[in-house]
């Protein structure tokens, strides 16, 4: 691993000076999976609410809003970020050469995480309190109340100093593989983008709370999901070929553009609003400008697998990651085309956004995530691990997730022309109802897939043990 994730011309592989602590991998990637099945399982009742708007009405905890907003914080803090803690107790300590800070402050993150955060915001969710520090928060991505945003920047900045310090003060500091390096940027942009976002507004209304809310609308995506994500991609992508990154320039380049261009992005949510035109043109721009970027990267990553494309296709947890490489292109450039005015007078507030989402996130992000986290699983000894099981959850969730976004692509455009037309706005509604119960059926294969992830992880074969891949 060191020969292949060093960027060094002259390796000098010294014995291990590092342990990993297999107990928070654990702990973090069970936690994953438990909060994934529940954040669906909220996203489902949302879908089936569109096609049967009576459903669960007889009680005040099931309405739509606060259903929709469980799931939004669910998938994000609760199954994401779970995946990218697991993850960075994996490859910190290899990365940097060195433990992570501590084994304490670990158990300290992992409860503050999971029982100061996702688990009390969704009870707050559901109990619809008035009090302010306790209320629901209408901005998109962050509904969480503020006591609990206060619990999320403390869980950041634990986050930095968990794990920041070995990479800057390891043996490995002069060297550091590109997964190193979106680390740190995705924890410290984090820190800094999440109280200006979610904070910051509360106390900004209008316009200037609307362009400020802009930092955290897509930022939890740019600057949270999508530094830990590639920073996955990148660590498994060498490691199960067993070659180099094709590009160590390349890598940097789509680093620094990101961090550079992405903060900008999130104002392009509020195209043809009060915000200044020059900001709303500002973010169009940076929106172009980052789907280059994300050419430049998705170019390096797939060029890397050029003579593995067996192995790629044989290896799950390496079919997983790539496949959400060539997602994060298509949901990029999609992302990057629907920013333009033309288009969004379209798409705005159609499904077509809501296919976008999540080709973003259950493609892109989930598709990484769950192959990093099986290639820990496979790779780690005392891990179970269940190569059939985990195919099957690859075709599943792919199956479902093409099935829903190729209908809310569609949806989306259909509903974009009757609003444009003399059509009154619940032909609209009638029109979108097949597309609605399509969208419903779509959680089949998806909550089967999640299924099959759960227990690929929690079930062996005897087959699987004895081609268990080396460290």
């Amino acid at each position: 691993m060191s020969a292949i994730l060093t960027t060094a011309d002259d390796v000098d592989i010294q014995p291990a000076t590092y342990s990993i602590s297999t107990a928070l991998i654990r702990a973090h990637g069970y936690a994953a999976l438990a909060t994934l099945i529940i954040s669906a399982l909220f996203g489902i009742v949302v879908a089936i609410k569109f096609v049967l708007p009576e459903f669960l009405t007889e009680y005040p905890w099931a309405t739509w809003g606060l259903l929709r907003y469980n799931h939004t914080q669910g998938i994000v803090f609760g199954w994401l970020g779970n995946c990218f803690l697991a993850f960075l107790y994996f490859a910190v300590p290899r990365l940097a050469g060195r433990d992570v800070t501590g084994i304490r402050l670990g158990w300290v993150l992992f409860a503050l995480w999971n029982f100061g955060m996702v688990l009390p915001g969704w009870a707050l969710i559901e109990a619809n309190l008035p009090q302010p520090l306790l209320a629901i928060k209408p901005l998109e991505w962050t509904e969480f109340p503020l006591a609990i945003n206060m619990v999320t920047e403390l869980c950041l900045f634990l986050m930095v100093a968990q794990f920041l310090w070995p990479l800057i003060a390891g043996p490995e500091r002069h060297r550091l593989y590109i997964s190193a390096w979106y680390i740190m940027g995705g924890a410290v942009f984090t820190a800094f983008a999440f109280p200006m976002g979610s904070l910051v507004p509360e106390f900004t209304p209008g316009a200037v709370g609307a362009a400020f809310s802009g930092l955290w609308i897509h930022d939890a995506v740019g600057l949270l999901v999508t530094p830990f994500i590639l920073a996955m991609a990148y660590y498994v992508i060498p490691a199960v070929t067993g070659k180099p990154i094709y590009s160590h320039f390349l890598s940097l380049l789509g680093f620094w553009v990101l961090f550079f261009v992405y903060p900008l992005n999130g104002t392009h949510h509020y195209v043809y609003s009060a915000i200044p035109m020059d900001t709303q043109k500002a973010a169009i721009a940076a929106s172009l400008l980052l789907g280059c970027d994300v050419i430049l990267v998705v170019f390096n990553l797939l060029k890397s697998i050029q003579g593995s494309w067996r192995k790629a296709c044989e290896d799950v947890p390496l079919r997983f990651v790539w496949v959400g490489v060539v997602f994060y292109l298509i949901v990029s450039v999609q992302g990057a085309l629907q920013a333009l005015m033309p288009v969004q007078r379209l798409i705005h507030f159609t499904d077509w956004v809501i296919g976008h989402s999540h080709l973003a996130m259950l493609g892109f992000a989930s598709f990484i995530a769950s192959g990093t986290l099986l290639y820990m699983w496979q790779s780690l000894t005392d891990f179970r691990y269940h190569r059939r099981l985990a195919n099957y959850a690859f075709w599943l969730i792919f199956g479902g997730l093409m099935l829903m976004f190729v209908d809310l692509t569609v949806a989306g455009i259909v509903q974009g022309e009757l609003w444009n037309s003399s059509q009154t706005w619940m032909e609209s509604v009638t029109s979108s109802m097949p597309y609605w119960w399509i969208r419903v059926f779509s959680a089949i294969p998806l909550i089967a897939g999640f299924g099959c992830l759960i227990m690929a992880m929690t079930w062996k074969s005897k087959k699987d043990l004895t081609e268990r891949r080396g460290l």
